[in-house]
């Protein structure tokens, strides 16, 4: 049970830390929480329930991570905005020395300039954790499940 309590603490601070990369950047940071064999989805609750891997976003490497990077810095056109992730009702459902599985909820408010914030998305993460050689907890698989059917055409950053 000691185990399981530092565990929680250091996902709480992982989970925060993860959520200020994507907020306030710099965003070339996200990669780093992901093992270099990783799974990152962005997913309809629609289609997990169905049975459907069909995902918004899909990448399968932090390489793949890196070129989301890439293009929301480089080449994508869009609009400014500010983002706020919220993290709630953290649960770890599976805990040893090496692995973690994990469920969290989440929103994400986005803000245009001259705009009124607007809830963009809200889900819950499936997570698949992996403590590396270096003693640090990163995702091997995040399931970023949303539960509208409907989407913003503008999923530009990572959820």
């Amino acid at each position: 049970m000691v185990a399981e309590s530092i565990a929680y603490r250091q996902l709480e601070d992982l989970y925060a830390r993860y959520a200020e990369a994507l907020d306030d950047g710099p965003l070339e940071q996200w990669p780093e929480f992901f093992t270099e064999n990783c799974l990152y989805l962005i997913i309809p609750r629609e289609n997990v329930e169905r049975g459907m891997p069909l995902a918004i976003m899909r990448c399968e490497s932090k390489g793949m991570l890196y070129d989301r990077v890439t293009a929301v810095l480089e080449t994508m056109m869009y609009e400014p905005r500010y983002l706020r992730h919220h993290v709630t009702n953290l649960r770890i459902t599976k805990c040893d020395d090496t692995e973690i599985e994990a469920v969290a909820n989440f929103s994400v408010i986005e803000v245009l300039p001259e705009s009124l914030p607007r809830i963009l998305m809200v889900g819950r993460y499936l997570d698949r954790l992996l403590l590396e050689s270096d003693g640090v907890w990163r995702f091997s698989e995040r399931h970023c499940i949303y539960d509208s059917t409907l989407v913003p055409n503008s999923i530009i950053y990572p959820v």
